[in-house]
């Protein structure tokens, strides 16, 4: 009874602090959202722009959906459902009831929105008049408005004018006074230096002086560090006056972090022990992407180094982010690539493309409602016979919503029986989609017997590229280097 009893104190301890670390809500109902997961991300820092995944919920059959997640500060989150997405903010030990009306969710199949984006539509219920939300709403109205009807004083086509712009940070401070909310106040202040920074209106060192030297670095104000990071971009990366990029790129190299870190603090604008560190954070995560002059293996080690030796314990996370980050690329473009996905084929049969591993898979996403996925289709069926081998698996993965799309195209058309090859339908997995970065159709994808994707763009069968690909070349007699897509 006695161990009954410390078992339920345990357990009752261990509820407690779960819904403690839980301390913001987000309920809400979708008019026609039922079976629809719902997420919710936020990006850990400003430096690493990390995204992380804060909690999901599959819309249930009332059609109610309820999200949360812990902060000890206002923060932007992102609610996002399949293709569609809405940014806000949130603050601490507030509950959210949030409606989403009816929703055209195949939007996407007759539109690009990646690249013309359809915002998921978010009606806060219960709002109260001092919801950052409004206030911040406010600023930006205010702000796109005199900068509208004042146009051509800030177009770069002219001459840009610091006098409208002065104009512009009175108007938006008489009509948007401070409140009794300094994350709001913070954030009209550090986005209006923003702008002033890329319009040119103003110059790095007075702005850092003005707002980043003899000032706390405040690492929990995502205004602050997007200030910050704005200020500090590519000042260090790509070479500064006294340092050229390739000594740079050798200091990195050699894992020499003591000369680097040193050298850089010759600039007065990089004195600061602590403001150092961070913009060399931010500097080594821009050379990672530099692949003309940085190792990006090297750049971890260096990112790993710092993070290991520093005092500062914000900047370990920063730093952990920052790898984070790396390896959610690095597996996206495909470097030890995940093909943990099942997926039903025409028959409904569940396949998954682990079962391929072994072999190259050129993999095709496509919509066979869309004409240029048919051509590229019918493309691949003219050559496919031709640059056939034991060692690939032709894949296509339909992407329409509707699973009879891809049944009747293949089962009840005169042409289906000529796709003789492995198709499957996505079954609603944007999952996997985001997973491979698909944002148009068709595309192709090609991945080797490791698992690994090979090209970050994989040319089209239109190219010629089946009769020249990889897998050929291994069974050629020919230089295995040669042809116009050679690896």
């Amino acid at each position: 009874m006695k161990r009954f009893f410390i078992l339920s104190i345990a357990l009752i301890l261990f509820h407690n602090i779960s819904v403690a670390q839980k301390n913001i809500t987000i309920k809400g109902t979708a008019a026609n959202g039922l079976g629809r997961k719902v997420e919710l991300y936020r990006i850990s820092d400003q430096i690493s722009r990390h995204e992380v995944l804060l909690d999901t919920f599959r819309i249930s059959d009332d059609l109610r959906f309820d999200v949360r997640c812990w902060s000890n500060y206002p923060m932007m989150v992102t609610l996002q459902i399949e293709n569609y997405s809405q940014s806000f903010y949130v603050e601490p030990g507030r509950d959210y009831e949030i409606l989403i009306p009816p929703f055209e969710w195949n939007i996407d199949e007759n539109r690009n929105v990646f690249l013309d984006p359809e915002p998921l539509p978010l009606l806060f219920q219960n709002t109260q008049p001092n919801d950052i939300n409004l206030l911040i709403d406010s600023i930006d109205r205010v702000t796109a408005r005199f900068i509208e009807d004042n146009y051509f004083y800030f177009d770069y086509k002219f001459h840009p004018s610091a006098y409208y712009f002065d104009s512009l940070v009175a108007t938006v401070n008489a009509l948007c006074p401070d409140t009794s909310n300094d994350f709001v106040n913070r954030y009209k202040t550090y986005q209006l230096a923003e702008m002033k920074y890329n319009m040119r209106f103003d110059s790095r060192k007075n702005l850092i002086d003005r707002f980043i030297r003899n000032h706390p670095i405040l690492y929990y104000d995502e205004n602050y560090m997007s200030l910050f990071a704005t200020l500090y971009a590519n000042s260090i990366s790509k070479g500064t006056k006294d340092i050229p990029v390739y000594r740079l790129a050798h200091w990195v190299d050699n894992l020499d972090l003591d000369t680097y870190i040193d050298s850089i603090g010759t600039d007065p604008l990089l004195r600061h022990e602590q403001v150092r560190e961070l913009a060399v954070l931010q500097a080594l995560k821009e050379s990672y992407y530099n692949f003309r002059y940085y190792n990006g293996e090297m750049v971890v080690k260096m990112i790993e180094k710092l993070a290991s030796r520093t005092k500062f314990p914000e900047h370990k996370t920063i730093a952990k982010n920052i790898i984070e980050s790396f390896s959610v690329n690095n597996e996206q473009q495909g470097s030890g690539g995940n093909l943990a996905f099942s997926l039903p084929d025409a028959d409904k049969k569940t396949v998954s493309l682990n079962d391929f591993k072994g072999k190259w898979v050129y993999m095709a996403f496509v919509r066979v409602s869309d004409p240029n996925s048919i051509s590229e289709i019918e493309t691949m069926a003219h050559f496919k016979d031709k640059s056939n081998s034991d060692n690939v698996e032709f894949v296509t993965i339909a992407c329409d919503r509707e699973f009879q799309k891809m049944f009747h195209f293949l089962k009840n058309t005169r042409h289906g029986k000529r796709y003789d090859w492995t198709w499957l339908h996505f079954n609603g997995n944007f999952d996997m989609l985001r997973h491979f970065r698909i944002t148009t159709y068709p595309w192709f994808i090609l991945i080797d017997p490791d698992g690994n994707i090979c090209y970050d763009i994989t040319p089209a069968p239109s190219t010629g590229f089946l009769m020249s690909a990889p897998w050929l070349k291994q069974n050629s007699a020919d230089s295995p280097g040669s042809g116009l897509f050679k690896r």
